[in-house]
């Protein structure tokens, strides 16, 4: 029978160590200060001394928890640890000490010196059984096969530090960082972590091309910097560069942002350059505040919930604590996916899903009877430019009718605010789907002029990134079949945003509106940056798929589709912009009608239209009702006289 081995303890090995290294500390700190006069002293006097410093550092060695840290992964957290530790131990022996031998025979400096050659002990052993753990550790991953990419980090600052030091930690981390290119020359020939800042984004082919010479040539380029801080047009450039140098462009996340992948932030993964991160706007500041308030504690009902925006609005408004959300939807596969995602995501939240139609009067008063809601923000729409040119009587009931029958339900039940998603496409509109978003923006604005109570704020912004039916998506399905890319237009241009900041900023202004003030009868206007120029936009994405613009992939114009405007407009000329109290929202001072006149006008429309009444009619009243209107083969005719917005 073999005899099994006890297994040692780590830990008590560990203590045994420090025990050791302090007898030797204190023998050595002897020595060092006596030199051979040492053997002059008693011996009883060195060997009490030194059993009572080692004693003293063993009782608070334990005490101070020195042992739950593990060596393989020793820190200057560590090292302050062990730091606080001897202080303690070296304290307390010099009084003990003096309090029963007055130190007699052992000079007062030796328990000084004592102290360092203690500190370099304890430090140093956990420090070097670290560097031969990761040494080993990487030797063998190497000899494994698993090998290491090279990458070339943009940006010297905490994020390049913390990515760096990350990689250095991890003997299996995939990255080998090869160097730093600066964006300034304020650091460049200095190094990080012992990696060289190269030189500076100027520069950056011909340090790629320094590297390849000396045999660590990149594979990829790694932005360090929060992309919320660097200009759009840069990223751009860099993309450009990259795609031409053969490398793959990538982004650390922010290191403040951990809502989105915490993961990736934590173990610092790199992640690929996405489209959004081309826009280039700084980060708005929010007042997060102000927007839970609005939103914590309150009955809220999200029209469109399945929708591009609605559905990230039921998000963030899940997250802020609401009393109870309702979410009504006319696509039942759409109203199914978001209802899972949230009672997975906040199982604790009172929701309700509800299929039903914005356009039917008696169905919505009785949800708004039921459910009760404070918090109206009204998303449902028929959005898609060329779709609702082919269906106008859709559109018009949807977009115009639809919006008319929420926020008379709002305002008969005593809503707090009812919240309008408009669009830069209601700004001197060109086709259906602008003209009626712009009437629906009308009544919204004549009611919260008139109204006493309820609020009725109206959001208007451009373009998401990646919604339903957008261009990004189809460029997406047109790359993935090898091209070509269609574009309407060379020089057409729109706003963009993400679908994220576009929402915390509808919020933002919401709890804008709904605060008393000089907010009643106006748009609120989202801050959308620059236009982005769509084939830009296409040559971009295809250099994100690795692809080379009009070689690989090439970008075919198809001419203007009918309704589709040039450029888009966030306000006009006639309207009478102000800032707001808020960051990246505007107030637009705008022309609206009559309520009593257009509350007759729209329901004579949608009574027409209900009855079977001709698209061209309707079409011709809209033209009427929204004098703005400019649609091909349809004049204006009468208008009905508008008032302006009361301040």
């Amino acid at each position: 029978m073999i005899m099994q081995i006890p297994r040692i303890n780590r830990r008590w090995l560990a203590f045994g160590h420090d025990v050791v290294v302090a007898l030797i500390a204190f023998l050595f700190a002897l020595y060092l200060r006596l030199g051979d006069d040492i053997w002059q002293l008693p011996s009883g006097t060195i060997s009490t001394s030194a059993l009572l410093f080692t004693a003293t550092c063993a009782v608070v060695f334990l005490a101070s928890g020195l042992y739950r840290s593990i060596w393989a992964f020793a820190s200057v957290r560590d090292l302050l640890e062990i730091l606080r530790a001897t202080s303690i131990a070296v304290a307390c022996f010099t009084l003990i000490a003096f309090l029963t031998t007055r130190l007699e025979g052992i000079p007062r400096s030796v328990p000084f010196i004592a102290w360092f050659i203690l500190l370099a002990g304890l430090g140093g052993s956990r420090l070097g059984f670290r560097i031969l753990r990761e040494r080993r550790l990487s030797a063998l991953w190497e000899r494994s096969g698993g090998g290491r990419v090279n990458v070339l980090l943009i940006g010297a600052g905490d994020e390049a530090d913390l990515f760096i030091r990350a990689v250095s930690a991890n003997p299996q981390a995939p990255f080998r960082v090869v160097g730093v290119i600066g964006e300034n020359d304020k650091r460049v020939g200095r190094s990080l972590h012992g990696v060289e800042i190269l030189g500076t984004l100027d520069s950056l082919p011909q340090q790629i091309e320094r590297l390849r010479a000396r045999g660590k040539a990149p594979s990829r380029i790694v932005l360090t910097r929060a992309l919320t801080r660097l200009n759009g047009a840069l990223v751009a450039q860099l993309l450009e560069q990259a795609t031409l140098l053969g490398l793959s462009l990538s982004r650390l996340p922010a290191l403040t942002d951990l809502r989105n992948d915490v993961s990736s932030a934590i173990s610092m993964r790199d992640q690929p350059i996405a489209l959004e991160d081309l826009l280039g706007r700084p980060e708005t500041v929010l007042n997060r505040q102000e927007i839970s308030a609005l939103i914590k504690g309150r009955r809220v009902l999200v029209t469109g919930a399945g929708g591009t925006i609605g559905s990230e609005l039921v998000r963030q408004i899940s997250a802020l604590g609401p009393q109870h959300l309702t979410l009504l939807e006319f696509s039942e596969f759409n109203l199914y996916r978001i209802e899972l995602e949230v009672r997975e995501t906040f199982p604790k939240l009172s929701t309700r899903a509800i299929i039903a139609d914005v356009r039917d009067p008696i169905r919505l008063e009785q949800i708004f009877n039921e459910d009760k809601p404070e918090l109206v923000f009204h998303a449902a729409a028929i959005k898609h430019v060329p779709l609702a040119e082919e269906n106008a009587r859709e559109a018009i009931l949807t977009n115009a009718h639809g919006t008319r029958v929420v926020a008379d339900c709002a305002s008969k039940t005593g809503v707090l605010a009812m919240v309008l998603i408009s669009t830069d496409k209601a700004v001197h509109p060109a086709n259906v789907m602008g003209a009626t978003k712009r009437l629906a923006e009308m009544y919204c604005q004549a009611l919260d002029l008139a109204s006493q109570h309820t609020r009725f704020i109206t959001v208007r912004f451009g373009n998401v990134l990646g919604s339903t039916g957008s261009v990004v998506p189809r460029f997406q399905e047109q790359l993935a079949k090898g091209g070509p890319i269609t574009v309407t237009h060379p020089d057409i241009t729109r706003y963009f945003m993400t679908v994220r900041e576009a929402v915390e900023l509808v919020l933002q202004a919401s709890a804008l509106g709904a605060h008393p003030g000089d907010q009643r009868g106006k748009v609120l206007v989202l801050d959308m940056g620059q236009p982005v120029k769509i084939a830009d936009l296409a040559r971009q994405m295809i250099r994100l798929a690795g692809h080379k613009p009009d070689e690989d992939i090439r970008i075919i114009y198809t001419g203007l589709r009918p309704g589709e405007k040039l450029h888009e407009e966030l306000f006009s000329a006639e309207e009478e912009l102000m800032p707001s109290a808020a960051d990246g929202v505007k107030l637009a001072k705008s022309h609206t009608i009559e309520l009593s006149q257009l509350q007759k006008a729209l329901a004579d429309l949608a009574a027409s239209l209900l009855a079977g009444g001709a698209e061209n009619k309707a079409l011709q009243q809209l033209a009427i009702l929204v004098p703005e209107f400019k649609r091909q083969g349809f004049e204006s005719g009468t208008q009905i006289q508008p008032i302006r917005s009361a301040s």
